[in-house]
């Protein structure tokens, strides 16, 4: 191959006079991603006599999803809460729900699946695939999403919580509990 040839090859540009006519160049879409639409919403909690601030999103993100009374979702993962042995990385729990729950448990894996959820990881390992709080990333339904400390609720597209927690779309889901 010899000098010129090379150079065909690499710049079809500068030796192609219907250079234009003849490739198909792409344009990269550079547009900033679209957020998923915001709405407030409790699950319940104020009408059920709760007020304040609270670590709460876990029982807030499942009644609103799963449709159920907050006081109800809130006194079984309080229960369940209460009932979990202590771990190295898990203390003795009180009966509350609004400290925070520790989702990996098993009693509440198995109280999800009690109520029709099932969970679908979003993240694997080695896996350079990431989905985010953005339009066209998740499916339709009532979801309950794990994302970074937070869990919110998404139906049909929309998140409902108490806060946007989208950031601009760029929150990064971790997996979520889809209602069957």
């Amino acid at each position: 191959m010899n000098h010129v040839a090379l150079h065909q090859e690499v710049w079809p540009e500068l030796y192609d006079p219907d250079f234009p006519d003849k490739y198909i160049i792409e344009k990269l879409d550079t547009s900033p991603p679209s957020p998923l639409p915001f709405q407030f919403d409790d699950g319940g909690r104020a009408k059920a006599g709760f007020s304040g601030n609270a670590r709460d999103c876990v029982a807030r993100s499942v009644a609103i999803a799963s449709g159920l009374p907050y006081l109800q979702v809130y006194d079984a993962l309080a229960q369940g809460n209460a009932g979990q042995r202590a771990s190295k990385r898990t203390p003795k729990r009180t009966r509350t729900a609004s400290n925070g729950i520790f989702t990996r448990r098993k009693w509440f894996k198995d109280y999800m699946s009690s109520l029709g959820f099932t969970w679908h990881p979003t993240q694997k390992i080695g896996s350079k695939k990431k989905i985010y709080l953005r339009e066209g990333d998740l499916p339709p339904g009532k979801l309950v999403v794990s994302v970074s400390r937070h869990y919110t609720a998404v139906i049909d597209g929309v998140i409902h919580d108490t806060f946007d927690c989208s950031r601009n779309g760029e929150r990064c889901v971790y997996g979520y509990w889809k209602f069957d």
